[in-house]
C-alpha cells in the first residue's frame, strides 16, 4: 500500500447476494416400479417397429415425440406428473397455472455403448424434463460407465472472458463451475427450464440405458 492510499481509512461491509437463480427439480419416484416396467415395455415395442430419429442423439435410438399416443396409460401418468412438477416451479404474472392449457410432448431414448447426446436446449417450450427408467450397467459395475447428464451455466461466461480460468464464488462460498454433472438413478425425474443447455456424456456400459425426455409448454386459456 502506498502512502497516497493510506490517507483513506476506508472500511467496507460486503454482503454476498445471489441473483438469477435457475430452478431444477430433482425428483425420485416412490412406488413407481410398475409404471417404469410398463413404460419400458411400450418403448421396446415401439423400437421394434421404427428406426428412430436423429436429433441431439449420437449412436442411440430416439423415438418420435408422440409417445403419449403409443405409450398407454403409463405415459399419460408420467405426463401428468411432470406437468404438476412444472406448475409448482413457476409463476405467471396476474394468473394462476390453472389459467393455462398445459401441453407436453414425450419421446424415448435407448442408449447403447458409445451413445451420447450433444449439448442442446429445447426452444419454444417453458420446461424440459427427463425420466430415467434403466441405468444400464451402472448399478452392476464397479467401474465408471459414463453417461452423466450435465448442464451448462446459462450465463455462459466463457464466451465473454479473456481468462477462462475464473470461477465466480457462489453464496455457499464455493467456486461455481460452468458445467454441472448430475448423479441420476432409476426413477429419477428432472424438470428444468427448456432454455437451459444440457447433454449426456458418452456411455460405455454393455447393457442399454433407457430414458424418456419431455417438452412442457403452457398457453393462456381463451
Amino acid at each position: 500500500m502506498t502512502n497516497q492510499t493510506q490517507k483513506y481509512p476506508l472500511r467496507v461491509e460486503a454482503q454476498h447476494v445471489g441473483f438469477f437463480e435457475t430452478p431444477v427439480a430433482y425428483c425420485r419416484m416412490k412406488e413407481g416400479d410398475q409404471l417404469l416396467i410398463d413404460l419400458e415395455k411400450s418403448i421396446r415395442q415401439n423400437r421394434a417397429l421404427t428406426s428412430g430419429l436423429q436429433r441431439s442423439n449420437i449412436g442411440s435410438w430416439h423415438s418420435d415425440s408422440d409417445m403419449l399416443k403409443w405409450g398407454g396409460s403409463a405415459a399419460a401418468k408420467l405426463a401428468e406428473t411432470a406437468i404438476n412438477i412444472a406448475k409448482c416451479m413457476g409463476h405467471f404474472q396476474e394468473a394462476s397455472p390453472d389459467s393455462y392449457e398445459w401441453h407436453l410432448r414425450m419421446w424415448a431414448n435407448v442408449t447403447p455403448a458409445s451413445g451420447l447426446n450433444h449439448m442442446h436446449a429445447h426452444p419454444g417450450n417453458l420446461w424440459a424434463a427427463v425420466l430415467y427408467l434403466d441405468m444400464g450397467d451402472e448399478k452392476d459395475s464397479s467401474e465408471d460407465v459414463g453417461g452423466a447428464f450435465y448442464m451448462e451455466d446459462p450465463r455462459f461466461p466463457m464466451s465473454a472472458m479473456h481468462n477462462t480460468a475464473l470461477r465466480m464464488i457462489g453464496v455457499d462460498s464455493e467456486p461455481q463451475q460452468y458445467e454441472v454433472e448430475l448423479k441420476l438413478e432409476r426413477g429419477n425425474i428432472l424438470v428444468f427450464p427448456a432454455w437451459l443447455r444440457h447433454g449426456v456424456r458418452p456411455y460405455s456400459g454393455k447393457r442399454e440405458r433407457i430414458s424418456i425426455a419431455m417438452n412442457i409448454d403452457a398457453r393462456r386459456k381463451a
